[in-house]
């Protein structure tokens, strides 16, 4: 009888064994590893809450994890990182912390959920709170693989330069081992399959093989790596899911999380264009993770988007705008250099033009502020028109107030509105005005100093001046030589 090999025997025991029939909703469980301290970002905020897109690392890991189909996650924190368990805890609130007080490696880290790990599922994903491009969809080619009988899964990729990697050893076209580079052999180190990291488990085997693995290497370590042998050992099945380079790209410093949050716009960039906006200048253009564009939105260069913005179809924003916290309404106009701020609301067909701020107000349909103004806390009628120069004075020094103005109203230039006050429908405020009470509507209000007119005083004005000039600067010769 001819001698089979370790990897014919394993295929014979699968066969022989009934399949695993994948069911319509497989339960799953997905640990993210942040216990790291990120001491290369030199920063006091820990690694996984630097921000990509305008969210925390970790928060687009479990979203991520989330989409890719798990149930149930835990997170394995550092001490005291009450912090990253906050940041969790609002990205999914049913999480399980658990702390890693000392870090003595990855699969270390991984038996500190073991309770969630005890409570069973049939899928167990493990994911870095240090990869914030990780695509869903790759989570879960991961888990169909477990769902047709893997029991040990490894996120590999093709890396461009594999220098600093582990490789993926395959015997017969399975994977045998993942060996890091100091230990590969010259011929290993050529490989290009790399280990992205992340790996899955079947819920039946994950704590057995992850109990195996042992700290006896030089660095006194439990290392998740070793899973992979210690499940060929156990007559596991192990296989490979090849993803993409950027996907399992880790951020361990400032270079590094530049290089990530570039790949993130790119990808934002791409889903607002694929969505029918039109960015005049892709690359000039900041997206937040929650960034909502329309079909037909026309957005120009150099324009910043914050968190919590939407701009409804057809509306245009121009170049170097920046908007934060707001909702901008069909067809309206915003910019250039205009600046919206949280809790603003722009109607349809609206203009907010060069140099104007908007901050926790609503600005109506067809209203115009059209240069160099200021309007905080205030409620601007459609049809209304905000001259240059106007503003409104919302903060007494401790408190906020509001501003009404009504529909068709006009506000002239250089007016200031002392709120709390209110403006009347079709009222029309004269420029240079000081408004500090209730105008009616269709009243007009001046609320400026009577103009009075002296005629010739400008000349005898510059006339005394030059007088003055003379004797000033003949007295002071005088005093340089006392001889005069």
């Amino acid at each position: 009888m001819p001698v089979r090999s370790r990897a014919q025997e394993t295929k014979a025991k699968k066969s022989a064994r009934p399949a695993r029939a994948a069911s319509r909703r497989r339960t799953c469980l997905a640990i993210v590893l942040a216990a790291g301290e990120g001491k290369r970002m030199r920063s006091a905020l820990p690694k996984v809450l630097a921000p990509i897109a305008g969210l925390p690392m970790i928060a687009h890991v479990m979203a991520a994890v989330r989409e890719g189909g798990a149930d149930r996650v835990a997170v394995v924190v550092g001490p005291r990182r009450e912090d990253v368990a906050s940041a969790v805890r609002a990205a999914f609130p049913a999480v399980e912390i658990f702390e890693q007080s000392e870090r003595l490696g990855t699969a270390h880290a991984v038996l500190m959920a073991r309770k969630a790990l005890e409570k069973g599922s049939q899928d167990v994903l493990v994911a870095f709170g240090d990869t914030p491009l990780i695509d869903p969809w790759t989570l879960k080619r991961m888990r169909a693989r477990l769902a047709k009988g893997a029991d040990c899964v490894v996120l590999g990729f093709e890396a461009r330069d594999a220098r600093g990697y582990g490789r993926l050893i395959q015997q017969e076209g399975e994977l045998i081992a993942i060996r890091e580079e100091r230990d590969a052999s010259r011929e290993e180190r050529r490989i290009r399959l790399c280990n992205g990291g992340l790996m899955g488990f079947s819920g039946r085997a994950a704590l057995p093989i992850i109990e195996r693995i042992s700290d006896n290497n030089a660095q006194r370590e439990f290392y998740l790596t070793d899973a992979v042998e210690i499940a060929r050992d156990l007559g596991l099945e192990t296989e490979i899911v090849i993803g993409d380079e950027d996907d399992v790209m880790g951020v361990n410093d400032r270079a590094q999380l530049a290089a990530a949050e570039a790949l993130m716009q790119e990808r934002l960039r791409s889903i607002a264009m694929l969505g029918g906006a039109t960015l005049l200048a892709p690359n000039t253009v900041f997206l937040s993770h929650d960034t909502r564009l329309e079909q037909d939105v026309v957005v120009e260069p150099n324009v910043v988007f914050g968190k919590s913005v939407r701009v409804r179809e057809g509306a245009r924003i121009r170049a170097f705008s920046y908007l934060e916290g707001v909702e901008v309404g069909a067809k309206a106009i915003i910019g250039p250099f205009a600046r919206l701020r949280p809790g603003t609301l722009i109607g349809a067909e609206a203009h907010i033009g060069n140099f104007v701020e908007v901050k926790n107000s609503w600005v109506g349909y067809r209203a115009k502020a059209n240069h160099l103004a200021y309007v905080g806390d205030a409620s601007v009628g459609p049809g209304a028109n905000i001259g240059a120069g106007a503003i409104t004075c919302n903060y007494d020094g401790f408190e906020k107030h509001r501003t009404e103005i009504g529909a068709e109203a006009f506000i002239g230039t250089n007016s200031s509105l002392v709120a709390p006050v209110r403006i009347g429908k079709g009222a029309y405020v004269a420029s240079g005005s000081v408004v500090t009470r209730e105008v009616p509507p269709d009243a007009l209000a001046l609320g400026r100093a009577r103009q009075a007119v002296k005629p010739g005083w400008a000349k005898a004005f510059r006339e005394r001046k030059r007088a003055g000039n003379i004797v000033s600067k003949s007295a002071g010769r005088r005093e340089k030589n006392p001889a005069q």
